[in-house]
Order: C-alpha cells, then sequence, then structure tokens
C-alpha cells in the first residue's frame, strides 16, 4: 500500500534538533549563539539548515551568527528584531545570564524573540548534567525591571519541536520574548517527532506583517525603539502599559496537563524532565492503589495557579513539588494553594537525576502522613 506523499512522518531528533528544524520551520531567519554545552548541537543544527535554507530558497537570506560572546549574541538578536525578522538564540544557564541585560531591553522596547536555555547544573559555572536551576532566573524576569517572559517547558522532544514553533507565533503576538526551557537530558535525548500539517514551512512572505519593524522610512515619518525614558511620569506609564500586557498573557496563556487528577487525593507537581519521572511514579503509586495525580505545567509563566486552586478546593490532602533542584517552583505550586493543604518539596539539585522508584518512595512516605513536613 503506497502512502500518501502529504502525510506527515515520524523523524528520530535529537531535543535540540527538534528544536532547530521547528525554528526554521516557524521562520526563524536569524539566529546568533556562542557554543556553551549541553546545547552545542543546536547552533551546529541551524548553521547547517541555514545553509541548506539559503541554497533551496535564497530570497529568505538566512543568516546565522557564531558570535564571540553571549553579550553579542542577544545585542544582534535586539537588532534583527528590530526588522522585524524572526529571530533566536540558544545557550545553557551561565550563558543566558549574560543574556539577561539583552532580555530586559526587548522587553522594555517590546521586541519579540525566542531564546532556548538547555539548563545545566549550578550555581556559576557549575556542570553539563541536566538540572532545573534556573527557574527563577526563567520566571521572575531575571534582568532589571518590572517585566516578564512567557516561559514554555516541554517534557518531550515532540514538544520541543511543538512549542518552539508555537514559542515565535506568541512571541509575535505579544511583542514579547519567549523563552524554551530543556535541560541536559532533554537536549540530547533522541524521540520520533512528526511535523503536523499546521507546522509547514512558513517563508519570511507569508509570515503577517509588522507594521512597527524599522526597514527604511521613506514616504513616512521616522520612529525609534528605546527602552531609556528618563521622566518618571513617561516611565511609569510605560511600565503600566507593559503590565496591561502581562496581565492579558496571564489570562490566555496558561497550560498545564492533568494526569490521573479526577480522584486523587494527593498531587504531584513536576515539569520537563521531572515530569517525565513523576509519571512513572504516579503509575507505581497508582498500582499500589494509592490515589495519586500528576499536574505538569507546561507553561512556567504564566503559571497554571487556577488549575492547581481549583485541584486544591476539590479536598486534595496535600502536594509535592518535585524538581530537579533545591526547590523553587515549590513558591508557585505555595501561592496557588493558598493553605488550602500541605505543600511537600522533594528535589535532587546538580545534575543529580532521580529514578520513579525513589520518588515513588517519597510519595508513599508523604501519602501515609500529609500533614508532617518531610
Amino acid at each position: 500500500m503506497t502512502k500518501s506523499k502529504d502525510k506527515p512522518r515520524k523523524q528520530l531528533l535529537r531535543g535540540t534538533e527538534a528544536v532547530g528544524e521547528a525554528a526554521i520551520r516557524a521562520g526563524c531567519r536569524f539566529y546568533a549563539g556562542y557554543p556553551i554545552t549541553p546545547q552545542n548541537e543546536l547552533p551546529e543544527y541551524m548553521s547547517r539548515r541555514m545553509g541548506e535554507l539559503r541554497a533551496e530558497h535564497p530570497e529568505e537570506n538566512p543568516v546565522f551568527i557564531q558570535s564571540e560572546s553571549e553579550l553579542s549574541a542577544i545585542n544582534m538578536l535586539l537588532g534583527a528584531s528590530v526588522t522585524g525578522a524572526r529571530c533566536m538564540t540558544s545557550s545553557s544557564s551561565p550563558g543566558i545570564s549574560l543574556k539577561q541585560e539583552g532580555i530586559s531591553f526587548m522587553a522594555g522596547m517590546e521586541l519579540p524573540a525566542v531564546v532556548v536555555n538547555i539548563m545545566r547544573g549550578g550555581p556559576g559555572l557549575g556542570n553539563i548534567a541536566p538540572s532545573q536551576s534556573d527557574y527563577y532566573q526563567a520566571t521572575r524576569g531575571g534582568g532589571h525591571g518590572d517585566y516578564r517572559t512567557i516561559v514554555l517547558a516541554p517534557a518531550t522532544v515532540q514538544e520541543m519541536a511543538d512549542l518552539t514553533y508555537e514559542a515565535f507565533d506568541l512571541a509575535d503576538k505579544y511583542r514579547n520574548p519567549v523563552l524554551v526551557v530543556g535541560d541536559g537530558m532533554m537536549g540530547q535525548m533522541m524521540e520520533p517527532v512528526i511535523f503536523r500539517e499546521d507546522q509547514p514551512m512558513r517563508l519570511v512572505a507569508k509570515l503577517p506583517p509588522k507594521p512597527w519593524a524599522l526597514r527604511g522610512a521613506k514616504g513616512r515619518p521616522s520612529r525609534f525603539f528605546r527602552s531609556l525614558i528618563l521622566p518618571p511620569h513617561e516611565m511609569e506609564e510605560h511600565n503600566w502599559r507593559l503590565y496591561r500586557k502581562l496581565q492579558k498573557i496571564e489570562r490566555k496563556e496558561p497550560r498545564a496537563e492533568l494526569v490521573s487528577v479526577d480522584d486523587a487525593d494527593f498531587v504531584v507537581v513536576a515539569f520537563g524532565t521531572a515530569a517525565r519521572i513523576a509519571r512513572s511514579a504516579v503509575k507505581r503509586c497508582r498500582d499500589k492503589g494509592l490515589k495519586v495525580g500528576l499536574i505538569r505545567p507546561i507553561t512556567l509563566w504564566p503559571y497554571p495557579s487556577q488549575v492547581i486552586r481549583e485541584t486544591a478546593d476539590r479536598g486534595v490532602q496535600a502536594f509535592l513539588s518535585f524538581e530537579m533542584n533545591m526547590g523553587q517552583m515549590v513558591d508557585d505550586v505555595r501561592l496557588a494553594v493558598e493553605g488550602r493543604a500541605p505543600v511537600h518539596f522533594f528535589g535532587r539539585p546538580g545534575g543529580v537525576v532521580p529514578t520513579p522508584v525513589e520518588l515513588a518512595g517519597v510519595i508513599r512516605r508523604i501519602y501515609n502522613n500529609p500533614a508532617k513536613t518531610m
């Protein structure tokens, strides 16, 4: 039986390759980055695919730059975004720290861009093992000033592709930087990926117009972008306008996956790689007769607080925030629960990856005495 030529086919891709391919398909035509493990396969992939794209569609004018530093990369991104180009950079943990000033500038100037962070163990240079220690940095506006970035947290290689593709639309929709956060394990693992019919190769000519972009002032008054606003009242009004935009994002964009939550009296909250471990641990506990569920935040900001709050209102006895760090998302879980139930924390920092058996043991201990602090 002959398969249809138009039927989407599976591709075996690394997480970093899935991000790169999704970015190209979404219309990314400018990439600038500086090497750092464990995300180096992403710029390598972008370099090759940008070259192939230039050969196939020279009118797309794709640009790949290996910059001299992370600071250069993020400021090149700012310049590309001003012209209306869909653009992306990537790095890992300390490299993202170096980009924070530029991300803050772009948020203040309302410039869309996608920033990928394949997290490693820290603080400092840390190691190249998988970790989730950049949660605060990603979700609290890691640079200076009153701003936030949309933060997407894939848990599979398929989601790394899907959420990266969507990240460019979200960045343009809200004129705001969007972060895609994974970790060393997520970036290196290989899984089948399908690029669906609604994820075609988007050529520049078919992308939504950006009337705000700077492409020359012939025939119109000149305009400019700035984040330096010296009069306090003007700066205040600018901050309030940004805040109203962020409120809209908080209303419209929170996302989460719920697993076995309807009848659960104990709920684990985990994202990314930790959620994969938690899913297996929850199944083990269910097989032992424990009513355990899982909430997986897909957006780390805006955080799916309402979903957690509604779950707590159904009489859940306790929550467990499971993270590959010393405890960061647990703050958001507690804020969402608002005292309705005890919130516990279990984590392994530094790149140590717990097993489902280990987590299932922690769940069982708390399940039998939910009010006791671990």
